[in-house]
């Protein structure tokens, strides 16, 4: 099972982003001087400068931002790094934007109002959505009810996609809360009321709709690349160990079908059903809770959906916003709601449709304006709760789905520096988030292709990653 720790970055980002550029510092999303702790990612962070790094940690990697630096000439900056943007292998359907960080100001912008398709870009969308609506803080419980009749017992179902079959890890994102942990809570309270034996009853009418989306891919599910969307499973439905893993058909079933074989080794006979140890039932109203496990918070599932570029959380996390916000948890529901609450903030989301929370869906549409004014709301500080966002964006060569990139000769100088959200189709390619230029400012930047050449997938993100290593190696000026 893949497991993230769970740091304490998240609550310093709430405290913190507030002041801005010292916020984003504090709050190890970019770190600085300031930094305290490591951005909660699948790899943690290096230690920043100012920091005492414990013995044997690796040197720092991301330079020290300065809140005084000049803001680069808009000419200056499209001279040294547009014609990159005519590189043929991002194809002939190119938008761009750059932006200051910390005042908003546009300093290159390029079909920037088009909509594109931006596979996994969408996320940065889904992030804030899920922060604003949802909290920070929040989590998510799944419970253990009494049943309708005496013999009965509910799994109820609370939007927990990540549980352990065994125990639960309370360092741990992925395997937060554990199956195992709610059938031995259960046990105990059966026992206490006298009773060994039960019918387990599942509900997971949280959410509602089809379980797929008629955007993905005929074999996204089949490629491990996402779950059928559910408000339960275990290690979101993989079969096996594995990132890109095989998925249960129906992920709540097979969670339920563990608990009970939990259930059972906790010394409660499971009565069969008929059809097998679990079948589908509603819980009764204001039913007596006999257990129940909670996940980690939604600021560190977050910083996991980004930093790993999670679908299936994407998904269930826009499915919780939908619910946060009146509508149905399904999937028409739950990009309208991403859409409402990112206009709330006042972004701009003109031109912008989700089909679908994760990128994967192909009706998707976003602008780079409505990228990179997400990220420049992020860094501004006015809206502390969403740091989580700055602190999960995968780190060039160090964390996440950028790991394996910027290590070639024309784009190795950026690695450490640009912290980006990357987004793939087949033909399309995308990147968005931060980084700093040569003379310390923070800039915001978007890159969107959507009709990449065929098999051109590697040329186009090396493309974008010679782009925005030119935007920080360039004062600019």
């Amino acid at each position: 099972m893949r497991r993230v720790r769970a740091v304490l970055a998240s609550g310093a980002a709430v405290v913190v982003l507030a002041a801005g550029y010292a916020g984003l510092d504090v709050a190890g999303a970019v770190p600085g001087p300031l930094t305290t702790t490591p951005a909660p990612t699948a790899s943690p962070l290096p230690t920043a400068p100012g920091a005492q790094p414990p013995p044997g940690s690796p040197a720092p990697v991301l330079p020290t931002l300065d809140a005084g630096a000049p803001v680069p000439d808009p000419a200056a900056l499209a001279r040294t790094v547009a014609p990159l943007l005519a590189d043929p292998a991002l194809g002939a359907s190119v938008s761009a934007s750059v932006v200051d960080a910390r005042t908003g100001r546009s300093l290159l912008a390029g079909a920037e109002t088009v909509p594109r398709t931006p596979a996994s870009t969408t996320k940065i969308l889904t992030a804030v959505a899920a922060l604003r609506a949802l909290g920070d803080t929040s989590r998510v419980r799944t419970r253990v009810v009494a049943g309708a009749t005496p013999e009965e017992v509910v799994l109820v179902a609370g939007g927990d996609v990540l549980l352990a079959a065994g125990a639960g890890d309370p360092d741990a994102v992925d395997g937060h809360a554990g199956l195992g942990d709610l059938a031995a809570r259960t046990a105990a309270a059966l026992r206490a009321a006298g009773r060994t034996a039960v019918a387990v009853r599942l509900d997971d009418g949280l959410f509602t709709g089809p379980a797929t989306s008629p955007g993905w891919g005929a074999g996204d599910v089949g490629a491990g690349f996402v779950m059928p969307i559910a408000p339960l499973a275990v290690d979101e439905a993989r079969l096996v160990p594995g990132e890109y893993a095989p998925r249960a058909a129906d992920p709540a079933m097979a969670a339920a079908r563990v608990f009970a074989q939990a259930l059972g080794a906790d010394g409660i006979t499971v009565l069969d059903a008929g059809d097998g140890p679990v079948v589908r039932a509603a819980a009764p109203p204001d039913a007596q809770v006999l257990g129940s496990v909670s996940s980690a918070t939604t600021a560190e599932q977050v910083e996991f959906m980004l930093t790993a570029s999670d679908n299936t959380l994407a998904e269930v996390l826009a499915r919780r916003v939908a619910l946060a916000t009146g509508r149905p948890g399904s999937f028409d529901d739950a990009s309208v709601a991403v859409v409402e609450q990112v206009a709330a903030l006042g972004v701009d989301v003109a031109g912008v449709q989700l089909q679908g929370a994760s990128g994967l869906g192909r009706g998707t549409r976003i602008t780079a304006a409505a990228l990179t004014g997400v990220l420049t709301l992020v860094a501004s500080g006015e809206h502390p709760e969403l740091g989580p966002v700055a602190a999960g964006l995968p780190v060039a060569g160090v964390t996440g789905t950028l790991t394996d990139r910027y290590d070639q000769p024309d784009s190795i100088a950026a690695a450490g520096v640009v912290r980006a959200k990357t987004g793939t189709l087949t033909g399309v390619s995308s990147l968005a988030g931060f980084l700093r230029d040569t003379d310390g400012r923070l800039l915001a930047f978007a890159v969107m292709s959507d009709s990449v050449p065929p098999g051109g997938s590697l040329a186009a993100r090396r493309a974008q990653d010679r782009f925005a290593t030119a935007l920080a190696g360039c004062g600019c000026r």
